[in-house]
């Protein structure tokens, strides 16, 4: 889960990194209170009113201005909420206080999947896109591989520093920043902290200027608070609604539904039915599905209450090879899973294409073609079940 720049600095104050002032307005009218509480155009002033998108350029889209007086921030607040920056609309917008820079750093730390450990990356290069940094000047980006047994202890965090050698006035501000940033990433279970760019300023203090955080959902139930930083009001309702039922469901551009158990089977699914497409005037998966090994009838509803009220899907096709659940349990459970949907007052309308292999696979196609129920249909392999799938999400969305 990717934060906004707000909730990244809420989170390194809470542990201790030095940060600005802010304060966070959703209308030009809120801004103007927040500018005038973090003292704009007094004593000359000025606060940074910045986009609250989860993408990065946004001060070359225009996302970032300097306000001179409170007046001034309502002005440049009401320019920038509603913008589009990257596909993102900014609903947000944060204002700090201007700081006095005097120089500018990097520094992050990062899960390193690759490597299958940690790496913390510095530099005296910031402000820029650390890309750049890395593919025109490699030498000024300090590359540290962390140990996770260790962490960052506060030899190591001196290491960094003389690794990309920042200046030995700010060296023992910056490693007392780098362990708190380590102690942010591990705390909170995030698998990236970010700080561009992380600043000198006039008066010689470090400050962590901008963040990004992304935290490890799949650690969110160690972190109760964790629910209240989502974005749900940008989330994609669908995807909502699978979530709250613990449904591993991502929304795609595309008429047919798929369900499947596993991300393997699943993903192949998605490619097979693309390809099947391409004869059927591009026909393509509306959404990835994964009801794990555990497909129960309940699993099963949901699965197919969620993909059946997303007006896109044309048809369903539900994918199974049998492994530790057995495609008669499977069986079953479509069955059961159709009638409970009519029971909950759920109009299923939408052909269903199954195909079952594996472990008790004719039992799982016995006990279907017995229910028989009109908008099943069993097609034996992969390749002919993706093929019928797009056929008639092709035949419903002519009709």
């Amino acid at each position: 889960m990717d934060l906004f720049e707000f909730q990244a600095r809420d989170l390194f104050e809470a542990h201790g990194v030095p940060v600005l002032d802010g304060a966070v307005a959703q209308t030009p009218e809120e801004a103007r209170a927040a500018a005038e509480r973090l003292g704009a155009g007094v004593d000359g002033g000025r606060v940074v009113v910045k986009a609250q998108v989860k993408t990065g350029g946004r001060g070359k889209a225009g996302g970032v201005k300097l306000a001179d007086s409170v007046d001034d921030a309502h002005d440049k607040a009401g320019q920038i909420l509603g913008m589009d920056i990257k596909g993102h609309t900014v609903h947000r917008v944060m204002l700090a206080p201007a700081a006095a820079i005097a120089e500018e750093y990097y520094f992050s730390v990062l899960l390193d999947r690759s490597n299958r450990t940690f790496l913390a990356m510095a530099s005296v290069e910031g402000g820029m896109e650390i890309e750049e940094v890395a593919a025109t000047k490699p030498e000024a980006l300090a590359k540290v591989a962390i140990d996770p047994l260790t962490g960052i202890t506060p030899e190591v965090a001196q290491g960094i520093v003389a690794q990309a050698a920042f200046p030995a006035e700010v060296a023992d501000q910056v490693a007392s920043v780098i362990e708190r940033l380590w102690d942010v990433f591990v705390s909170e279970d995030a698998t990236l902290v970010e700080v561009n760019p992380l600043v000198k300023t006039g008066d010689g203090r470090v400050v962590a200027l901008d963040g990004k955080v992304t935290l490890d959902e799949n650690a969110g139930f160690r972190h109760p608070g964790h629910g209240e930083l989502a974005d749900t009001a940008a989330a994609d309702p669908l995807e909502q609604r699978a979530k709250e039922k613990h449904l591993n469901y991502v929304k795609l551009d595309g008429e047919v539904g798929i369900i499947g158990n596993g991300a393997g089977l699943v993903m192949s699914t998605l490619d097979v039915v693309a390809y099947a497409g391409e004869a059927f005037g591009g026909v393509k998966p509306a959404n990835f599905l994964d009801i794990g090994g555990g497909a129960s009838a309940e699993v099963m509803a949901n699965g197919l209450e969620i993909i059946l009220s997303d007006p896109a899907v044309r048809s369903v096709f539900v994918n199974v090879f049998g492994g530790i659940t057995a495609c008669d349990a499977v069986a079953n459970g479509i069955v059961s899973a159709l009638a409970l949907l009519e029971s909950r007052g759920e109009e299923v309308t939408k052909p269903l294409v199954v195909r079952l292999d594996g472990n008790n696979a004719e039992e799982g196609r016995r006990i279907l073609t017995e229910a028989a129920h009109p908008l099943v249909t069993l097609v034996d392999t992969m390749d002919d079940a993706a093929r019928r799938a797009a056929e008639l999400a092709a035949t419903a969305q002519g009709a």
